[in-house]
């Protein structure tokens, strides 16, 4: 029989427990039970707890058909009103723009020849303060206007003249989606733009064709100001993310009904962990060449949560489709039932762009056409005193 001292001991310990398990939680009464208490004290402790990732039977049934056509007909049938999509550079790279990742073909691939002390220090603000000539020289290679939007581009713009389109997040620097036509005010880039450019002394601002001179003309772009050198507004490593990035990012994604991911590996933070912030309830869709995002187990077991869930018996809302960021959007697009519309808008937009660059061409050339007979001309009034 058990002593009052014990008693009284196990009382105490059994008090001293109650404090220290979850919030929320009681204490189990099997082996079951007390790996899930475990588990669940480590997750909370953490910082990483959640009650809707331990609880399967209540996980909300989102999509009919877990695919690519099931968000279609999301879509079709007006069920979304507030989609923001997520692009990396796999959007890019069909209009000529280097992937920083794929391999022969990655940015960071082809900049050995600049002899950096790594791949990296290009787009590192330090390095960049001390040697900038280097930066200037991919800039030009790299600039907006060089290249034109792809599919994908014009499926975001697609998105927004249908008017479901409640924000479009991304990595990119090469400012294609405001080449399409998306409206500024639609656009959070993450990782800053070349729309903009500053002086990293004094701040003042430069517009993209002052600076767009200035780098085709091979130098490095300084301030009329203080002389300091001028930086497009691109993000580099040591710096930090643009405010609206922080600011937009905390009240849409609660507000969005359907989460498209394309061409991004989603795995530069903080840009990566948005696609945690939507409700339980909004399906997502990557539309990408490998997989990325997916859920780790082990955190999983742990209830932290956090990524795609593609594999698992439960899922209803998270949707892999592997291939070409370009063809997937045309068949999203296809299947909606705005697969012409899509192709037109490409076709005519190309089209305008290609006249806006043989216009500015002729602009250029026109000059020079001009100063040859004003030379023929200052050079008779030159020779005629002397034939008199």
């Amino acid at each position: 029989m058990a002593s009052k001292e014990d008693e009284t001991s196990g009382g105490s310990e059994k008090e001293r427990l109650s404090h220290e398990r979850p919030s929320g939680s009681r204490m189990p009464d099997d082996e079951d039970g007390t790996v899930e208490l475990i588990r669940r004290y480590i997750a909370e402790k953490l910082g990483f707890y959640s009650e809707e990732s331990t609880d399967k039977s209540e996980k909300p049934k989102v999509l009919d058909d877990v695919s690519l056509f099931g968000v279609a007909k999301l879509i079709k049938e007006g069920k979304c009103k507030n989609i923001i999509t997520m692009a990396g550079a796999g959007i890019s790279t069909s209009a000529g723009i280097p992937d920083f990742r794929s391999p022969g073909s990655g940015l960071y691939h082809n900049l050995e020849k600049y002899n950096l002390p790594n791949p990296q220090a290009i787009f590192e603000i330090g390095y960049f303060r001390n040697n900038p000539q280097p930066f200037f020289t991919l800039a030009k290679e790299l600039y907006p206007g060089t290249f034109k939007p792809t599919v994908c581009h014009y499926f975001v713009k697609l998105l927004h003249q249908k008017g479901v389109l409640l924000r479009h997040y991304t990595q990119n620097i090469d400012t294609l989606e405001r080449v399409a036509g998306l409206p500024g005010e639609k656009i959070i880039e993450a990782h800053g733009t070349f729309f903009t450019s500053h002086c990293l002394e004094c701040q003042k601002e430069y517009s993209v064709d002052w600076m767009k001179e200035k780098i085709f003309q091979d130098s490095v772009p300084t301030c009329a100001l203080c002389n300091g050198v001028v930086k497009p507004d691109i993000v580099f490593f040591g710096e930090c993310l643009p405010q609206d990035f922080y600011t937009k990012s905390v009240s849409d994604f609660p507000k969005a009904d359907l989460l498209i991911v394309m061409g991004s590996s989603l795995a530069v933070q903080p840009f990566a962990s948005l696609i945690d912030k939507v409700g339980n309830h909004c399906p997502r869709l990557l539309i990408n060449r490998e997989r990325a995002g997916h859920r780790d187990r082990l955190m999983q077991m742990l209830g932290m949560g956090g990524g795609l869930d593609f594999d698992s018996e439960t899922n209803s809302r998270d949707v892999l489709w592997l291939g070409d960021c370009d063809v997937g959007c045309q068949l999203l697009a296809d299947e909606i039932g705005w697969g012409e519309e899509l192709i037109s808008m490409v076709k005519e937009e190309h089209k305008k762009i290609d006249e806006e660059k043989l216009k500015e061409k002729k602009n250029n050339d026109t000059p020079k056409k001009q100063e040859e007979p004003q030379e023929a001309s200052n050079k008779e009034n030159t020779e005629s005193p002397s034939k008199s």
